[in-house]
């Protein structure tokens, strides 16, 4: 993992680092991707940065976004252990400042448990640390990037709360991708976005106007896969606290409004080998020449081997894995009914298609330095660690196995009829069926080089449960719909 600039080489440089502060902000990660943390006075910190770590309540894993102790008891939280606490491991690679909060250390945790002092099963950064040692020892380094897209209100915590969330003020109006015009209505917070992460050591490629009222795009820089996670992660919270200063909320909720596009958080990832070079390219040789001789389509023609055995692997368990992509049951809203708005609910892969689950992002388009897979079904509501876990775990099975394509033929060689018959697979079209998928014993996300037995129960339960609470709910859209007339 690459860490920050500001991370200290080696512990006996972190007082020196921390010699004029009093406190220090540590945070880790839940399941649905919140940041859970707290203060410590600095003397606190310099003694648990000196051992194994802190105890840090269990009930993180064991309730719900909301705080809502989950409807049945799952392994790492419940009452037969009193909640317990679990240990807590400071990451020091994680090290930055946060410029909005006068410039107080900022920490990232890992939790393991106390016992064993193994990686809890559902950690997030514990989980994709497995999959990216896993990576390592098979000679390769994962790489990512994240885009989000997110709608901004005139907003705040109170005043959502006191319209009953409906009637909210869009930052602007109407639909303006790429606009130029727009960002200066509200200036001050669209270069606070990006300047403050700059300062948090989040760096951004590219942040823009997206289309619909208020909605913004902002592309991360490509870098490791934790680091990518981490990134991700603390840009949402940079986001949110940003918008607090400028009485703005943003959203990555993934289809806030049923008549305009959802946001998405799309996924770029390769892979490396231990001298940097991109396992996914082809030679320039090939890249100049037509491409690579045996590739199994027109569409893999300008990716290796190794790439079209990775690619291979997303497919097969693509399906098997979708609460790690898409974990809400607004997620599926998205999904479901899509195409309209380029958001893929089927398991598909083409040559720069924005059509397609799985893009390839190629020569000739790019270089083949630049090639990746631009994987498009998560929402902007995804959990970054899960996400990218899940994919690399599928795409490393697939290089192990050497998995062909077959007769997964790219988006674009599809006919109407085949699409009619059903030759194109479906992805599960809500969090119900896509969970009851995931738990199967035959899943592919319980192989052990997947992600295990341990995390689909968790994990599963966890998405259990936001099923029973969406069962249990009664909509607007139903009390309009049958109140009078039912």
């Amino acid at each position: 993992m690459s860490a920050t600039p500001l991370a200290p080489k080696a512990l006996g440089a972190l007082q020196d680092l921390l010699w004029e502060d009093v406190k220090v902000k540590v945070a880790g990660i839940d399941v649905d991707g919140v940041l859970r943390g707290k203060f410590m006075s600095k003397e606190k910190f310099l003694s648990a940065a000196s051992s194994d770590g802190f105890g840090f309540c269990s009930v993180i894993f064991g309730w719900d976004i909301h705080d809502t102790v989950y409807s049945r008891e799952l392994l790492i939280s419940n009452k037969a252990n009193g909640y317990r606490d679990i240990l807590a491991s400071i990451d020091l690679s994680t090290f930055r400042r946060i410029p909005w909060e006068n410039n107080v250390p900022f920490f990232l945790l890992s939790f393991f448990d106390p016992e064993t002092k193994e990686p809890l099963a559902v950690d997030p950064r514990g989980t994709l640390k497995t999959v990216t040692e896993r990576a390592l020892k098979l000679g390769y380094e994962a790489y990512a990037g994240v885009e989000y897209e997110y709608f901004n209100f005139k907003e705040t915590a109170g005043s959502v709360s006191d319209k009953g969330f409906h009637n909210l003020q869009s930052l602007t109006p109407g639909m303006h991708g790429y606009s130029l015009l727009r960002t200066q209505l509200n200036n001050d917070y669209f270069l606070a976005l990006f300047d403050k992460a700059v300062e948090f050591q989040v760096p951004i490629e590219g942040h823009h106007t997206e289309t619909g009222p208020g909605v913004l795009e902002t592309a991360l820089a490509y870098t490791s896969a934790l680091r990518m996670a981490d990134n991700a992660i603390l840009f949402k919270y940079l986001a949110k606290s940003v918008g607090m200063q400028h009485g703005v909320i943003p959203s990555f909720m993934a289809k806030p409004w049923g008549s305009l596009p959802g946001c998405s958080g799309h996924v770029h990832v390769s892979l490396r080998d231990k001298d940097g070079r991109n396992i996914f390219a082809v030679s320039e040789k090939e890249a100049s020449s037509g491409g690579r001789e045996g590739a199994s389509y027109k569409d893999t023609k300008y990716i290796s081997q190794e790439a079209e055995w990775f690619l291979a692997g997303i497919l097969d368990g693509i399906a098997d894995v979708l609460p790690c992509l898409v974990p809400t049951i607004n997620g599926y809203k998205r999904l479901v009914g899509g195409e309209a708005f380029w958001a893929p609910n089927a398991i598909t892969y083409g040559y720069d298609s924005r059509a397609a689950s799985i893009r390839i992002i190629s020569p000739p388009s790019c270089p083949p330095a630049a090639t990746r897979f631009e994987v498009r079904i998560p929402g902007a509501d995804m959990n970054p660690y899960f996400a990218l876990s899940a994919i690399f775990a599928l795409g490393l099975r697939g290089i192990e196995r050497k998995m062909e394509l077959g007769e997964n033929k790219p988006i674009g060689e599809y006919t109407r009829e085949e699409r009619d018959a059903g030759k194109v697979r479906m992805l599960p079209t809500s969090l119900e069926a896509a969970t009851i998928r995931m738990m199967r014993p035959e899943s592919v996300a319980r192989e052990p080089e997947v992600l295990g037995d341990a995390f689909v129960d968790h994990y599963g339960g966890t998405r259990e449960h936001e099923v029973k609470l969406w069962n249990e709910a009664v909509t607007n859209w139903e009390v309009e719909r049958y109140l009078e007339l039912a």
